[in-house]
């Protein structure tokens, strides 16, 4: 009989085998509720940020994946300031394998803006340093391609302006993507361009890039073809004061910024002027001391004749005409003729607190109406005797900045309404409600009065066909050393379009224009540049040409002489 034995150590090692599966299931299910709690954390943490970041202006934990700067485009979209990763070329002299001077001559070859000199001076250096801040893409494809270990490529966050010196003065410039803006948009609005919730989000502002573009392009063309020292222009929307264009003229290139220290306002690229150089703009004010005079009941017909015979004495100083009427004018004519003794006999009868109040009120005696951090306060006059209110009254002795005198005009036609310029693009409900200047009244004969001087007198050089441009020349003699230069003119034209409802007011300067055939005032300078400018613009800016519509000037056309303007 055989005896079966069976070994116990199989059923242990069934129960261990059993007992090792539980233990990793165990395990498992572990990981798995560990994987499970971490992901519900990173969830909520990620629907907090969601919920809560932007209720907290002051919220820091998104900025490393914010860039360090928000972009600022135009009114359309359009980029015309980026915080990006750019490219930089360094040396470290000590690493070089090659020749220094071989190696200079082609760095200027791909950079021929930098001499080779300075290339061979830093590669011959003791230390580190940069060869080319914001180099593009394919100029370090071409270093690279040198072969040289001593040549670095570190990549920076940079402030970047695509459209390089369009608009310049007004975007201003950052130094570096993280620090204060150094003027324009890039200073004025450093909180909101820098704060962490709104570093991710575009800025947009008023300007539109093809209105500027267009408008530099012409002030630069008549730089040119007048051989003047400088020009500036401005495109305001006339009811809501945004800045659409604004130009000065030289210009810089905010992506390569140079040295202008101790340089003065006349003398660097980086001024803006018009909201830094104060200039007595000369006739261009004859249209807002008339509506003054309105307003305070001096004014009371537009047939009222005012003795321009000859030239008037005050105060042993003699006010004179340039083309002199010889005889008895009203109204319409001292705007179409321009007349400063007929202007200066209306201030005089008018007296200087509605003058001084209708200045005050378009801040003529503060700084420029707008965001910018520099700008220029307007220079009034130390005393207002009789010959001041007089002079005042055409534009001279008292001096203010080109942007003072499109807001003023932009008041003078909308219906009488003075707001402050800004850069920002406004929404209907952000428009400022802004203070009564002129009465509606008033601006309504001011638009009929602006619109005979383009069709009938010193401005119809500037008469865009089927724009309905209506506006006054500007031409005055620059001061210098305690008196006038008789050879030195600022010359301007400030105006507004469609004037059966205006919507646009268009400011053009040239400064120390030589003009062609001796012919240096406005009417041949600045007038030109806003009938181009409105041309260009008009279409884009929404107003198209119609010839079939214009001001009814039918009850003021009689009252003038019929004498055809000399210019």
């Amino acid at each position: 009989m055989a005896t079966i034995i069976v070994q116990p150590g199989g059923e242990r090692a069934g129960r261990a085998r059993v007992n090792l599966t539980a233990i990793a299931h165990n395990r498992l299910m572990l990981l798995l509720i560990l994987f499970l709690a971490i992901t519900a954390i990173l969830i909520g943490r990620l629907a907090w940020v969601g919920i809560f970041a932007h209720g907290n202006a002051g919220d820091g934990s998104l900025s490393p994946f914010l860039p360090a700067r928000a972009d600022i485009v135009d009114r359309n979209g359009v980029p015309l300031a980026r915080t990006m990763d750019a490219y930089s070329v360094a040396v470290r002299p000590s690493k070089l394998i090659g020749d220094p001077g071989e190696l200079a001559r082609k760095l200027h070859e791909i950079f021929p803006d930098e001499p080779e000199a300075a290339f061979y001076k830093k590669l011959t250096g003791r230390g580190w340093a940069y060869l080319r801040r914001r180099a593009l893409p394919e100029e370090v494809a071409a270093v690279n391609a040198l072969g040289e270990i001593g040549i670095e490529f570190p990549r920076e966050k940079e402030r970047l302006y695509p459209q390089r010196t369009l608009g310049a003065h007004v975007l201003g410039f950052a130094p570096n993507a993280e620090g204060q803006g150094g003027m324009g948009v890039e200073a004025a609005f450093n909180d909101r361009l820098t704060q962490a919730a709104q570093r991710g989000k575009p800025f947009a502002i008023s300007i539109d890039s093809r209105v500027q573009g267009a408008l530099e392009s012409e002030l630069y063309a008549q730089l040119v073809q007048t051989k003047a020292k400088g020009a500036g222009g401005i495109i305001m929307d006339a009811n809501t004061g945004e800045i659409i264009a604004m130009a000065s003229i030289p210009v810089f290139d905010p992506n390569k910024l140079q040295n202008y220290a101790g340089k003065t306002c006349s003398e660097s690229p980086l001024c803006n002027h018009m909201v830094q150089a104060r200039y007595e703009l000369g006739s261009s004010f004859k249209p807002l001391s008339i509506a003054a005079a309105m307003d305070a009941g001096v004014v009371t017909s537009m047939s009222k004749r005012y003795d321009a015979t000859a030239p008037l004495a005050v105060a042993g100083f003699r006010i004179r005409d340039d083309h002199s009427m010889g005889r008895w004018i009203n109204v319409p004519e001292i705007l179409v003729h321009s007349s400063n003794i007929g202007t200066a006999r209306i201030a005089d009868e008018m007296g200087a607190e509605p003058l001084q109040k209708m200045f005050r009120s378009l801040d003529f005696d503060q700084r420029a109406p707008i965001e910018f951090n520099e700008r220029a306060k307007g220079i009034w006059p130390s005393s207002w005797g009789r010959i001041t209110s007089m002079t005042t009254a055409y534009g001279h002795g008292i001096a203010v900045t080109p942007l003072h005198l499109a807001a003023a005009y932009a008041a003078l036609v909308n219906g009488g309404i003075w707001r402050p310029a800004t850069m920002r693009k406004l929404r209907p409900d952000e428009v400022p409600e802004g203070r009564r200047v002129f009465t509606a009244a008033t601006s309504a004969r001011m638009r009929q009065l602006l619109r005979m001087i383009v069709s009938a007198g010193t401005g119809r050089s500037a008469d865009a066909k089927g724009f309905r441009v209506g506006g006054k020349t500007g031409s005055a003699e620059k001061p210098q050393e305690g008196r006038y230069n008789k050879t030195s003119l600022v010359t301007t034209f400030a105006s507004a379009f469609p004037m059966d409802n205006p919507r646009y007011v268009v400011v053009a300067i040239m400064d120390e224009a030589t003009g062609q055939y001796g012919l240096r005032t406005a009417a041949w300078t600045a007038a030109p540049v806003v009938k181009r400018v409105v041309e260009r613009t008009g279409p884009m800016l929404g107003v198209m040409p119609d010839e079939s519509r214009d001001v009814d000037i039918s009850d003021l056309m009689p009252l003038l002489h019929g004498d055809k303007e000399k210019e």
